[in-house]
């Protein structure tokens, strides 16, 4: 698997001066993110392509191919594969379409695909697929990416990888994560995953520096496989799969061949395995954070800490229909936070009203974080003021010392929420649901390795 993502050569078969040749773009991507390694580009003409040496074929390129991306018209990837076969190559992805999503003859050319690679001991990608990514070592074969785009990710790598079957879907969490505390490790496109599937990407993001595994999918390949990945992972799985009903079903046979699952017996095998169901396409990208900056959540009674009465009530009731509890804190503890400063309610919501003190907003952090009332913490705080700002910078070491965490939302324009995660690297959520949730998947998450656990300790 790593040859995918850390490839010393790579020859790009397709890759030529044409116009819209989608080959091309990646030899000039490649060449544009300055990536440590040799590489090539295959066409009838043997022309070079970008700084990519050309080439008429695999046999004539001198030395071993760690890599190879097929862009090729569909009926020439069985040759391809050949060709790939007697070179030596063990990695490829085929980025070209035109096999079972195409019906009986698609599915012929893709058998055929399929006996030359177990002949050869070829591991392929695809096909129908965008390619990988890893930010941390700058290389990149997704086809149609052009130079300037996302230079953020590769400036500023990150630790979530992705397994994705749509390319578009890549684009809208690279395009997200401009804006937020967390960014991409690696990339995956498997398109139509007729070798890699889900599994073999979580057991080798279970092996690098990945903290969280966000997925995309329209099928899942072998069920049994994925659930049993699923629960070796020691990281969280984030997965949001399609095909929830028949038109939804009907869209990803279309888009990637992919035979819809039982969605009621995904649903329940995701609970068993640990794997934490996303409810929209947004929390493949806003939910990482809770997991890479906070601790887990390990009970579910929330203390609310607002300077908005309005947003006390609005919360309340989110965590409530979420299935946590807004316990009335105990008259000792009360009297502890009223005795930090002037405030508007001390029970749960605590309302801090217009405090501009950061000494208060500490102390009342410390004190209901080391209490033994409250499990997390949920911080709904207006940015009115710097004093704000900067008590919420802290707040995330005082959870990590107290080993809680907290869901932070400020109810702010959408636009000074990313200019604050921006600037101040604040793990802030775009909503009051967004940060409820948040805290609803820790929990999960902490209640499914707990139980892994205990599983461990029987056998």
């Amino acid at each position: 698997m790593d040859a995918f993502f850390n490839p010393r050569s790579l020859a790009v078969i397709g890759a030529s001066n044409k116009a819209f040749n989608l080959g091309a773009t990646i030899c000039r991507f490649i060449s544009y993110l300055k990536y440590d390694g040799e590489f090539y580009a295959v066409n009838r003409k043997g022309e070079n392509v970008a700084d990519c040496k050309g080439y008429t074929s695999l046999a004539e390129i001198p030395g071993e191919v760690d890599l190879a991306v097929i862009l090729t018209p569909a009926h020439v990837v069985p040759q391809v594969m050949e060709e790939c076969g007697h070179k030596g190559i063990k990695a490829v992805i085929i980025e070209t379409a035109g096999f079972n999503e195409e019906g009986e003859a698609g599915q012929q050319m893709q058998q055929e695909v399929n006996r030359i690679a177990r002949e050869h001991g070829i591991r392929f990608i695809g096909p129908n697929c965008l390619g990988t990514m890893n930010a941390h070592n700058r290389f990149c074969c997704f086809f149609g990416a052009q130079p300037g785009m996302y230079d953020s990710v590769y400036d500023d790598p990150g630790t979530i990888s992705y397994v994705i079957q749509s390319g578009g879907v890549g684009v809208l969490i690279m395009d997200s994560l401009v804006s937020d505390v967390v960014n991409v490790n690696k990339m995956m496109s498997i398109g139509n995953k007729e070798d890699i599937d889900e599994a073999d990407c979580i057991d080798y993001f279970n092996t690098d520096n990945t903290e969280v595994i966000g997925m995309y999918l329209e099928s899942i390949h072998n069920g049994t496989r994925f659930m049993e990945a699923a629960r070796r992972s020691s990281k969280p799985v984030l997965v949001y799969k399609v095909g929830r009903t028949e038109a939804g079903a009907q869209a990803a046979m279309s888009h990637t061949a992919g035979m819809a699952n039982n969605d009621v017996i995904f649903d329940a095998a995701c609970r068993q395995a640990g794997v934490i169901r996303c409810n929209d396409i947004s929390e493949l990208h806003s939910m990482p954070k809770i997991f890479t900056t906070m601790p887990l959540l390990k009970g579910n009674r929330i203390a609310i800490f607002t300077n908005s009465g309005a947003f006390g009530g609005i919360t309340s009731d989110l965590l409530v229909e979420a299935g946590f509890t807004v316990p009335t804190l105990s008259e000792e503890l009360q009297k502890k936070i009223a005795e930090t400063g002037k405030l508007y309610n001390v029970e749960n919501p605590i309302d801090m009203g217009p405090t501009l003190s950061k000494e208060t907003f500490i102390d009342i952090f410390t004190l209901l974080l080391e209490s033994n009332e409250i499990d997390g913490l949920l911080p709904v705080l207006n940015v009115w003021q710097p004093v704000v700002i900067e008590a919420l910078m802290e707040l995330g070491e005082i959870c990590k010392a107290c080993d809680k965490p907290a869901s932070i939302y400020v109810p702010n324009a959408v636009d000074r929420i990313l200019q604050l995660r921006r600037e101040y690297r604040l793990p802030g959520f775009l909503s009051p649901e967004e940060a409820v949730r948040a805290l609803q998947v820790s929990r999960f998450y902490y209640n499914a390795q707990k139980k892994k656990e205990q599983v461990t300790s029987l056998v």
